[in-house]
């Protein structure tokens, strides 16, 4: 007899049990989370390996001892006679989990075993065993727990999930142990008598686990590759004879399996899948939308799904909607079927408006999920009706749009605001891009909890196609708190996709995808104009210039040159499309560089210049950090140097809060002028302070006194 480890994933731990129990009914487990240890036989670790539907690992272990530090973990791994089980002609690897307070890198660890297998050998004038990462003839597997470690050799030699079935998958893949799982827990695995679907199969790794299960198919009967193969206790012929045996135990499936996905191709992957696996003609595969799907026989039976999460943000405005029909599907067609259904998104399933009956974790990866079980009793299948007339989110969309639709009539652009928080409990703002909407959720204030402030997200993404018009697909989501410097400007995709929109005669490219914004700010369409009634015969400088949309309207002014300035060579590249785009072949310059330092050396001369620089920033391409209200007054007066007798200053920003340092500007000689309200748009206008905006030029008095300081020199 010998200690056996067996690991599985978080949540399986209880029903890994008992299936060691039904394999080795002598055993006396202990468990902790994510692993069992029974003394066993030999005996017993092949049957595991064979036939475990939720093992990941099988560990026959070789030794235990400390491991408080890199000198303890030698030792012990020494202490273990390794030519009892290993030759020096065999490859070897070492895989270590865990960490400690010494011990900090799971590299280091398994260096340090190996280390001391290999002077083993050494020492007793063997040959040194050579490293294989892929398909070791001896896998060793090594866990730490906290001073102490365990070491042993992995009877698998990878992962027991791997059924060696799978030619290909998706995006996401089940792991074929947590299909295992789900299926236990549905209820099916009692009951295989009932039918089985899986209407959103992928790859069909839950209909092939099911058909094994059916036909009594070991789980493991297809690998090639085991760890124990070249271990030198290895008994050949008792394998040879239990592969033999579960073979010749295989059975004829009397369970009607049925698997469907809306994509042909996942259909026709999972065709192949099962095809290898050897039970294609024992699933009943067909292409066609869960959500417009029925039951495909009369029977009642059960459902098994692994539907998408939403993990990327984005994805909810296309899940939501879906899940919503989908819910409705299940009230309509599926009365009395039992649902089991598994997501690492408890508040999409909420969706559905079903009560479960029974939910348990398990992690698929690293992805903490949980398996939700459904009974599509009378009770559960009332239609819940999503009247958009009577939700308050919709009805005040609604409003707002038929409020807007003259001045939208009039104004000449396909970029505009719809919706900004004007519900306390709907804290979004909703903006129109051609096709496109984009929802920005900013963060939720204290008094409103967490939990309620999702399902209002979620209330928002469901009803806003049914409002609006727009496909789900063409909602793109954004969550943002308040942001402070460049951090606006971060990537937080890498699509690199963009569209083109229109503004009062200009066209300009926006990304809805990639960036917190999108590239052009909606609130300073009036600015913009501002620019280009200014801009004409005009030297123009635009200083923060992100992508260069102002550069845009003052060449379209008629500007005599624009010089364009940003920290960012995306920007500036991107502003240089924007001026392509509208073939403006005017005199421009694109300088990179910090904008701050850039105009405090600047010896050139302009006659408008535009600034609106970010409320804060600490980019390390700057010399130091940089915040409007303490450092505006010195950028404004490098500003000054850099502006034309009869030149104009249009300075604006964002910062809540931000008072302009009047009197120091007035002593700089600049005259004064407050453009704030008209150069908010009326789409902006329930948030009057999303900016603040002056217009700076210098008064009589002060050209008087320059000039006749001039004279005097």
């Amino acid at each position: 007899m010998n200690t056996i480890l067996a690991t599985t994933s978080r949540g399986l731990d209880e029903l890994l049990k008992q299936e060691i129990l039904n394999l080795c009914p002598d055993a006396e487990i202990k468990q902790s989370p994510g692993m069992l240890q029974f003394e066993g036989s030999k005996e017993d670790a092949y049957k595991l390996c064979l036939w475990s539907r939720l093992a990941n690992r099988v560990i026959w272990i070789l030794g235990t001892g400390k491991a408080g530090n890199a000198e303890e973990l030698y030792k012990t791994a020494m202490d273990i006679d390794w030519q009892m089980h290993m030759e020096s002609r065999h490859t070897l690897s070492v895989q270590f989990i865990g960490t400690n307070y010494e011990i900090k890198n799971t590299q280091f660890g398994a260096v340090r075993i190996k280390d001391a297998i290999v002077d083993q050998f050494v020492e007793e004038g063997l040959a040194r065993p050579s490293v294989e990462r892929k398909m070791p003839d001896f896998p060793v597997y090594a866990r730490l727990q906290r001073d102490n470690v365990i070491i042993g050799l992995d009877m698998a030699g990878a992962s027991l999930h791997q059924r060696s079935y799978r030619q290909e998958t998706g995006d996401a893949p089940l792991k074929e142990h947590i299909a295992c799982a789900m299926l236990m827990r549905s209820g099916w695995t009692e009951n295989m008598d009932k039918p089985l679907a899986d209407m959103m199969c992928g790859s069909g790794t839950i209909a092939i686990e099911a058909a094994f299960m059916a036909r009594n198919i070991a789980p493991g009967i297809k690998r090639e590759y085991w760890g124990f193969s070249k271990w030198l206790s290895h008994d050949a012929a008792y394998w040879d004879s239990l592969v033999n045996d579960a073979i010749a135990n295989q059975i004829e499936s009397k369970s009607e399996i049925f698997a469907a996905d809306y994509n042909r191709r996942m259909i026709a992957i999972a065709k192949d899948n099962a095809d290898y696996a050897g039970v294609f003609n024992d699933i009943k595969f067909s292409n066609q939308d869960a959500t417009k799907s029925s039951p495909p026989v009369a029977t009642l039976g059960y459902m098994v799904s692994n539907p998408p999460y939403g993990e990327r943000l984005g994805e909810l405005t296309a899940l939501i909607p879906l899940f919503s029909e989908w819910g409705k599907r299940f009230k309509e067609a599926w009365k009395g079927w039992h649902v089991s259904l598994l997501s690492s998104n408890r508040d999409l399933l909420r969706v559905l408006k079903l009560r479960a009956t029974k939910d348990y974790g398990m992690n698929n990866g690293k992805l903490e999920c949980r398996l939700v079980n459904y009974v599509l009793s009378e009770e559960n299948t009332v239609q819940f009706t999503e009247d958009a007339s009577n939700h308050e989110f919709a009805n005040r969309l609604k409003k707002n749009l038929k409020k807007m639709k003259g001045w939208i009539n009039k104004v000449d652009t396909n970029c505009y605001r719809i919706y900004d928080a004007d519900l306390p409990d709907y804290n979004v703002a909703i903006d129109r891009y051609g096709d496109w909407l984009v929802v920005q959720e900013y963060a939720p204030p204290k008094t409103v909890s967490e939990d309620k402030a999702r399902k209002r997200l979620q209330e928002v993404l469901l009803y806003l196609p049914t409002v609006t018009g727009v496909s789900p697909k063409q909602i793109v989501l954004k969550v943002r708190s308040q942001q402070k410097g460049t951090k606006q400007y971060e990537k937080i995709n890498q699509s690199g996709t963009m569209m083109e929109v229109y503004e009062n005669g200009a066209r300009l490219l926006v990304n809805l995808t990639d960036y917190l914004d999108t590239g052009l700010f909606l609130d300073h369409r009036n600015t913009r104009q501002k620019v280009m009634q200014l801009a004409k015969g005009k030297d123009v400088l635009n200083l923060f210039a992100y992508t260069g949309s102002v550069s845009v309207f003052a060449a379209k002014g008629g500007a005599k040159s624009v010089t364009t300035v940003d920290m960012s060579n995306t920007y500036l590249d991107w502003a240089k499309k924007n001026v392509a785009l509208n073939k403006l072949n005017g005199p421009h310059a694109f300088v990179q560089a910090d904008c701050t330092s850039w105009l405090s050396d600047h010896k050139g001369k302009y006659d408008l210049i535009f600034i609106d620089p970010p409320s804060f920033s600490n980019s390390k391409r700057m010399q130091s950090t940089w915040d409007v209200q303490r450092d505006h007054v010195t950028m404004l007066t490098n500003a000054r140097n850099c502006l034309n007798d009869s030149g104009t200053l249009i300075f604006s920003n964002n910062k809540r809060g931000f008072k302009l340092d009047e009197e120091a500007l007035q002593a700089l000689g600049f005259s004064i002028e407050n453009i704030t309200q008209e150069t908010i748009p009326e789409d902006f206008s329930r948030r009057g302070n999303i900016h603040k905006c002056w217009i700076l030029s210098l008064s009589r008095d002060a050209l008087s006194k320059e000039a006749l300081s001039s004279e005097a020199l």
